[in-house]
């Protein structure tokens, strides 16, 4: 087999930092021997839930997002911010603070890569079974006191990919696994698998 290029950066510069990503230049090395320049946007990485109760209802939050203008139907999800936490806990925190809810049983669904073109960012979603209720306070500030929280049939919410309602990448991605693991197609991975491709660049800054 043909030994593939490597792709070695041969420098880099820091464009920005900010507080939840950072933007830097990176100059790689190509096949041709020239380089290249690439804007690469660091990210902290994320999870989200596909949380699913007794009637196999999807709990979904209609939220607003300013960079496409609008409200967007998603799964509850959150950055990994808190050092050391693990992805699962940070999914069940999230859980609790956006919808007030606790699950008994998790699971990985899928790990998706948001957009690989320009940034590193991963989404790890959980799917969760066995809700109950939580005991948290009532969001504050922000877009999260805005949150609308609805339950929704799991094909229902399917349904809303294909016809374009639900555009969110992970929660595209975690519904359409959700109904390949119901009907038997797909089996999940557990809660602590490995996460290779898990960001490490922006969190590494942070410390």
């Amino acid at each position: 087999m043909t030994e593939r290029h490597a792709f070695d950066v041969v420098s880099t510069k820091d464009i920005h930092v900010g507080r939840v990503v950072g933007l830097r230049m990176d100059e790689v090395r190509m096949p041709g021997g020239g380089t290249a320049m690439r804007e690469v946007v660091e990210h902290l990485g994320a999870v989200a839930v596909v949380a699913l109760d007794e009637g196999d209802r999807v709990v979904l939050i209609h939220q607003y997002r300013h960079p496409v203008g609008r409200r967007l139907w998603e799964l509850p999800a959150g950055l990994l911010d808190v050092s050391g936490e693990s992805a699962v806990s940070t999914a069940a925190r999230e859980l609790e603070e956006e919808v007030n809810l606790a699950a008994a049983e998790w699971s990985v669904l899928v790990d998706v890569a948001a957009s690989p073109g320009f940034t590193d960012e991963v989404v790890r979603v959980f799917l969760a079974r066995g809700l109950t209720q939580a005991d948290r306070t009532e969001p504050e500030g922000d877009e999260e006191a805005d949150i609308v929280v609805e339950r929704i049939p799991l094909d229902d919410a399917v349904a809303k990919v294909f016809s374009g309602e639900i555009i969110n990448a992970s929660t595209v991605a975690g519904l359409l696994a959700a109904q390949a693991v119901r009907s038997g197609a797909a089996t999940p991975r557990p809660a602590d698998a490995p996460w290779d491709d898990k960001p490490t660049a922006f969190a590494h800054r942070r410390r």
